[in-house]
């Protein structure tokens, strides 16, 4: 058995702020919700331990998910109604039928789509949240216990998230700024009477969120145990329907009536002549710095009991960040306001020395940004296949990309490896061929997994997609592309013993096996 803390020492981050040393070694990234399942959407059931078993045998160390929090709008993980609380989804049917919370009978009547490629979310939100409640009410009445020891013992936030989600429902869905007669009604002027009155529906969702808990739990002992560690990742910002905007409405930036006076977004680039505008509301970082930055500890202390390592989305955001007017319809108007860079970082290391961080680095970089990715000494993120300019002047081509890096294929945002090679440039694939010797006998997909295992890179991730040598059926997220998203899933038996094999001996042949006990126990 390995130990979180031998995980975690994967990340020797120095907390004078040098750069750290990384051991070198590899994972897959691959979402939970894309897992196979026969009910609609990847959860924590059967095919998510065969998947840990798929990377024990292929000699990984790590796998990378995206956010396992309550979804929102859009069905992004990175727009949730809870930045603590589990998203209900991942809880399996099948194991609430073999813990006597459902049957059989009661899970095979729901119909959640013959697609198996694909989520249908509209079936998953009329269909799933039924069965859950039956089976919450039934553990409350069968563990309450387990319950009301889950209920005392859980995070401010979620238990925030608790009252959010009954008031939600008691306001037919509407968010939380329409509550008051069409008006905002954050957590300080909701009336006690009315929170009183929603107990029995608080606690059906404390239920479904122990429950949630239970499973994810017993899923990543059982990775530990292989020598797997996961790395999580949590957004720079919250959603403003979310229970933490509504719980903590002065640490955002908002006006008298509670809407945003800014929201976050990324300016105009080479990528999008009017930027991207995502909407989430500002943190105002004075507050925050008064405080001690006491909201985001309670949240990476949430963070750190789901993940091992954590990946923090949009890294570049608490050195400076892009605010843009609320009501903007593009991000070309905003503005670059200060973030509190290393203070925050300083009291981030203080207050949880025992978490290990990755640094998302990517996009609009200035010289601040690298001095306090550098300062920080977290390992920052590079993108093979942002490498082939002809000019091979990249940093991300593999020969230059540094030790202290955690090197992708790509990321959820990015084209699996064969539909960017199919729509790229013909110069940069001209150069990609050329610089890799990528060949139809070896796949595409392949000889570009072999020229990230071979980097000097600390860690190499790659996407399951491209492991699968699938092509645009295989992507997960098109930034600024407002539907279709978050829906990929792996077919059943993708994940093969021969695939393993294959994958093992490419991080045999590089030297990336040695931290996964199963493969390489020495």
């Amino acid at each position: 058995m390995t130990e979180k803390s031998d995980l975690r020492d994967i990340f020797k981050n120095n907390a004078e702020g040098s750069d750290s040393r990384l051991k070198r070694s590899s994972g897959i990234l691959m979402p939970v919700f894309s897992l196979p399942s026969p009910h609609g959407i990847g959860t924590f059931g059967a095919a998510a331990y065969k998947f840990a078993d798929f990377l024990a045998a292929s000699g990984q160390s790590y796998w990378q998910i995206l956010p396992l929090n309550s979804t929102g709008f859009g069905d992004s993980p990175y727009q949730c109604f809870s930045s603590a609380a589990g998203n209900p989804y991942f809880i399996d049917l099948d194991m609430l039928v073999d813990d006597g919370l459902l049957t059989t009978d009661e899970v095979q009547k729901s119909d959640f789509g013959g697609e198996l490629r694909r989520i249908d979310y509209g079936k998953l939100f009329s269909l799933r949240f039924p069965l859950l409640k039956l089976a919450a009410e039934r553990n409350i009445r069968r563990n309450t216990a387990d319950v009301e020891r889950f209920s005392r013992s859980c995070s401010t936030q979620i238990y925030d998230y608790a009252v959010f989600a009954a008031l939600k429902a008691y306001f037919g869905m509407k968010p939380w700024t329409e509550w008051n007669v069409g008006k905002a009604m954050p957590k300080q002027l909701v009336p006690a009477e009315l929170v009183e009155s929603q107990a029995a529906e608080i606690r059906l969702q404390l239920s479904i969120q122990q429950l949630f808990f239970k499973q994810w739990n017993r899923l990543k002992k059982y990775v530990n145990q292989l020598g797997v560690g996961i790395i999580g990742d949590i957004p720079i910002y919250v959603a403003l329907d979310s229970a933490d905007c509504w719980a903590n409405s002065g640490h955002f930036m908002l006006n008298e009536s509670f809407l945003p006076t800014d929201v976050a977004g990324v300016p105009p680039d080479y990528f999008s002549p009017t930027g991207q505008l995502w909407g989430n509301p500002l943190y105002n970082w004075k507050i925050h710095a008064s405080e001690n930055y006491a909201w985001w500890e309670e949240r990476l202390q949430c963070a750190q009991k789901l993940y091992d390592v954590i990946r923090i989305d949009h890294f570049r955001g608490f050195e400076s960040f892009w605010a843009v007017p609320f009501g903007e319809t593009t991000a070309e108007n905003g503005r670059w306001l200060p973030a509190p860079g290393m203070d925050f970082i300083n009291a981030v290391k203080k207050r949880l020395p025992g978490l290990s961080f990755i640094a998302e680095d990517l996009g609009f970089l200035t010289p601040e940004v690298h001095e306090l990715v550098k300062n920080s000494g977290f390992p920052g993120m590079s993108i093979l296949q942002f490498g082939f300019n002809p000019d091979a002047n990249s940093d991300y081509l593999p020969h230059r990309v540094a030790e202290n890096r955690v090197y992708y294929t790509g990321t959820h945002d990015n084209a699996p490896i064969k539909q960017w090679f199919a729509e790229t440039s013909e110069s940069e694939r001209r150069f990609a061929e050329q610089y890799l010797a990528l060949n139809a006998a070896e796949g595409i997909n392949w000889g570009m997994i072999r020229g990230g295992m071979c980097s000097p890179a600390g860690i190499f991730i790659a996407q399951m997609q491209d492991v699968l040598g699938l092509s645009k059926e295989g992507r997960v997220n098109t930034p600024g592309v407002a539907s279709g998203n978050w829906q990929w899933r792996m077919l059943p038996n993708e994940c093969s013993a021969a695939l393993a094999e294959k994958l093992r001996e490419y991080t045999r042949m590089y030297g990336r096996l040695r931290y996964c006990s199963r493969t390489n126990p020495d």
